[in-house]
């Protein structure tokens, strides 16, 4: 399998994916009542549990064995137990926390057996930079890209673990509304499970279209996808996708855009950007990614 995956590594030409993201923009509902201060309270779309049993209706086994990573918390066994919890909820015991706090931790032999047999992966919330800085470039990740590539395997995420699954991943900027200034959004790699998306959490809640905006103005060549609150989407074939959860999801796309001024104004200055498409969609809602530059069948 190790000679697959190096091959893997230095093939420009991925085909299609055979594992299942789900991308969950936080406060996603482990069976608790809805929180007062949230957008669930009075939402007639809300259903206790009802993102997680996505999860579980996509692992196909009677039995599935479910790894929870918490690297990006920075109270990763808290974080981990409330997972184990609520899949209890849910009839799922079958459940591992692969405890990865360090780049060393990644490279341990119980953790890399754990990786290659689960049937489904939940990353927790918490900083998406710690996800990067600790797994990229390791042989734990390089696993589990092999298993989403070639495997049926199911790999969610929610808040940081959602914003590190895509290639520009944004690490910095106002976490209640603004973005708007040059400089003020801070961008890498991420994960790279999917190509060519940036994914930002808490989308609504905390008003963050404009710094979205910022970072499709810098990376026009990619659709930006933010995620509301006990909100989702599962991406099958590392391009379609279908909406889950009780809130909305909103797609900004810039293929079309005419203008912006990112490059031209000093840091600092507002961002200006023309003639974005936006859809706002809800659970049931479907949307192709435009990848044919990407993927291969």
């Amino acid at each position: 399998m190790t000679k697959k995956r190096k091959s893997l590594e230095h093939n420009s030409e991925c085909p299609l994916p055979k594992g299942v993201l789900i991308a969950i923009g936080g406060k996603e509902n482990k069976g608790q009542a809805p929180d007062h201060d949230s957008n669930q309270i009075n939402n007639e779309n809300f259903i206790p549990l009802g993102i997680l049993d996505c999860f579980k209706a996509e692992l196909k086994k009677d039995n599935p064995l479910i790894a929870i990573i918490p690297t990006a918390s920075s109270l990763p066994k808290e974080s981990a137990q409330d997972y184990v919890q609520a899949f209890k909820k849910l009839g799922l015991n079958n459940v591992s926390v692969i405890d990865i706090r360090c780049r060393e931790d990644a490279t341990k032999a119980e953790y890399l057996q754990a990786v290659e047999q689960a049937d489904g992966i939940m990353f927790t919330g918490g900083d998406q930079l710690r996800l990067t800085a600790i797994l990229g470039g390791t042989e734990f990740l390089n696993i589990l890209k092999y298993r989403y590539t070639y495997d049926t395997i199911t790999i969610a995420g929610t808040s940081a673990g959602a914003m590190a699954m895509s290639t520009p991943m944004i690490y910095e900027g106002p976490t209640n509304g603004g973005g708007f200034l040059k400089g003020e959004v801070r961008i890498t790699t991420g994960l790279e499970f999917l190509k060519d998306v940036a994914i930002d959490t808490h989308f609504i809640a905390r008003g963050r279209m404009v710094r979205m905006t910022q970072a499709i103005a810098t990376n026009p060549g990619c659709i930006g996808i933010g995620l509301e609150e006990d909100t989702g989407i599962i991406v099958r074939d590392g391009r379609n996708i279908e909406v889950i959860g009780s809130g909305l999801i909103v797609i900004v796309d810039g293929h079309l855009s005419t203008e912006t001024n990112v490059h031209l104004v000093d840091t600092g200055a507002p961002v200006t950007m023309r003639n974005l498409l936006v859809h706002m969609l809800g659970a049931g809602d479907r949307y192709e990614i435009n990848i044919a530059d990407s993927y291969h069948k």
